[in-house]
């Protein structure tokens, strides 16, 4: 006679990455297993150091903005305006009309193209391999303008202190809507390969549920932070630059499909804001007005940047003077602190990166999920190690 045995289950820790292809970059997550269920997990980061920070305090103003797009590479753009502003506030420098009109368009279709990039990437890291390449072609298109108006396809350096690279001329801007009316055209055909999709829902609906006040604890903060119900968004609660002459709406999941907070709502609110952002950059480019005679500096060459005037050679704050300057990035709340010592560099300049506060909440929703739901809820926090690891 076989005598009876406990069933016993041993804990096991399972190292993903940081070479893996769904943690979107040089990520490392140790996790606790039992089984096939997740305990707990922790996420490794550091593995790639930027020290963008350091950087900052040992060059001019003006010479760290090539470093910004290095932060959250597929936001170019995005960082970029914000750096910019951040440091003509501690300047005391002023934008004329136009050039407000020429950063919002530059930073919505930023958004544009980093949220085809994200919903085409989750696609992939659930198995949906054509979605991925559908938002690819559009994106490759985002890539082409970009490079077109700045010489670069990820990497732009074309916002400046005061100013930016070039103006936008009548040609780039009919480009631009076509590329506009081609997305638009193609969201319905996105969705039903994707957000509508059976299998797809299955794997993201009531999965990594993040609450409301979860979010709110651990400083999440973008479309991860809207998707649990939280109705806020830095352009309109906290309004910067033109944004509050247009009319467009903040994306917030209401519990209609799936579970407020699940990985399914954090997708749906990118797919949501690619429409807006569409409708912001149409609407900035019926309105942009001309350029005053006195708004810009005369350019002589087409390598001369596009500045305000007055925007003076020899970059100096007052000594003491500090700023923080936030901006609503596509994956949240990116902001510069910058402190100055009356020199040509900033004493200290601290980064409130959003992919670094939204990765902390990993270990809160992994918990009690099975290892093949963990790339789903990785992906749909959508982070960039970039500016992680800042």
């Amino acid at each position: 006679m076989v005598p009876e045995r406990d069933v016993q289950s041993e804990e096991l820790v399972v190292n993903m990455g940081p070479q893996h292809p769904a943690t979107h970059g040089v990520l490392r997550v140790t996790c606790k297993t039992d089984g096939e269920v997740i305990l707990d997990c922790e996420p490794m980061v550091g593995n790639l150091h930027r020290c963008k920070e350091k950087i900052a305090e040992n060059v001019q103003y003006w010479q760290f903005m090539p470093y910004t797009d290095r932060l959250d590479y597929l936001a170019s753009m995005n960082n970029e305006e914000c750096y910019a502003r951040a440091a003509e506030k501690l300047l005391g420098i002023k934008l004329p009309e136009r050039m407000e009109y020429i950063r919002l368009i530059m930073t919505e279709a930023g958004r544009l193209s980093s949220h085809l990039m994200s919903v085409g990437t989750y696609g992939l890291d659930v198995g949906a391999i054509t979605p991925f390449l559908y938002c690819f072609r559009e994106r490759e298109e985002a890539n082409h303008l970009f490079e077109k108006i700045s010489g670069g396809r990820m990497l732009y350096h074309f916002m400046r202190i005061g100013g930016c690279a070039r103006d936008l001329d009548d040609a780039w801007i009919q480009r631009l809507l076509e590329f506009l009316d081609r997305v638009e055209s193609k969201m319905d055909e996105y969705n039903t390969l994707l957000t509508w999709n059976k299998m797809f829902q299955e794997r993201t609906m009531h999965v990594g549920v993040l609450t409301r006040e979860a979010a709110l604890a651990h400083g999440v903060t973008g479309p991860a932070l809207r998707a649990s119900g939280v109705d806020w968004d830095v352009r309109r609660d906290d309004p910067y630059g033109i944004y509050h002459k247009f009319k467009w709406s903040v994306p917030v999941a209401d519990g209609k499909y799936g579970t407020v907070g699940d990985c399914w709502n954090r997708h749906w609110m990118r797919a949501l804001e690619m429409k807006e952002s569409i409708s912001l950059v149409r609407q900035a480019i019926d309105k942009m007005p001309k350029a005053g005679p006195d708004d810009f500096q005369p350019v002589e060459s087409p390598h001369k940047p596009y500045l305000a005037k007055g925007v003076p050679r020899t970059m100096r704050a007052p000594k003491g003077a500090e700023v923080y300057v936030r901006s609503e990035n596509p994956r949240g709340e990116l902001g510069f602190y910058l402190v100055s010592d009356g020199g040509t560099s900033p004493y200290r300049c601290k980064i409130r990166a959003p992919a670094f506060c939204n990765i902390a909440v990993l270990p809160h929703i992994t918990r009690g999920y099975l290892i093949s739901d963990l790339v789903a809820i990785i992906g749909s926090i959508d982070i960039v190690l970039g500016e992680v690891d800042r």
